[in-house]
């Protein structure tokens, strides 16, 4: 997984004009209730998962210090666009996808689960939500 770092497939040499034919809206999944949203590539993860209007989802703090909006990346890329506090995404766990939403934004199409605190506000209104 590539998480945290731009997606290898395309030569240097020729990111430039891939990047000019990608779009810049991409769809992101929640595999915890199904639901996709859009995200543009240039926007935070979490910055789109706001878009989807649940009560709780946090937008506060924002800077990678609070932890609160840790997702897993389960298939598709993303980058960092900022530091992430180690005291809650520790290095092994951004090797495996692990990140904080306020601070990765997506590269292609993306599906995550939504982890610890920020779950229950995602999940509540949702069929089947914890």
């Amino acid at each position: 997984m590539n998480a945290g770092h731009e997606s290898t497939a395309v030569p240097d040499s020729g990111r430039e004009a891939a990047s000019e034919l990608m779009p810049d809206v991409v769809s992101v999944r929640l595999r915890n209730t199904g639901e996709h949203y859009d995200c543009r590539r240039t926007e935070t993860l979490l910055e789109g998962l706001a878009r989807l209007g649940r009560k709780g989802i946090p937008v506060g703090c924002v800077n990678g210090g609070c932890g609160v909006c840790k997702v897993s990346i389960c298939a598709g890329t993303v980058r960092t666009t900022g530091a992430m506090s180690r005291a809650h995404v520790s290095e092994q766990e951004e090797a495996a996808g692990v990140v904080l939403a306020c601070r990765a934004a997506p590269n292609e199409c993306v599906e995550l689960d939504v982890l610890g605190l920020m779950k229950k506000n995602v999940c509540r209104y949702w069929p089947g939500g914890t």
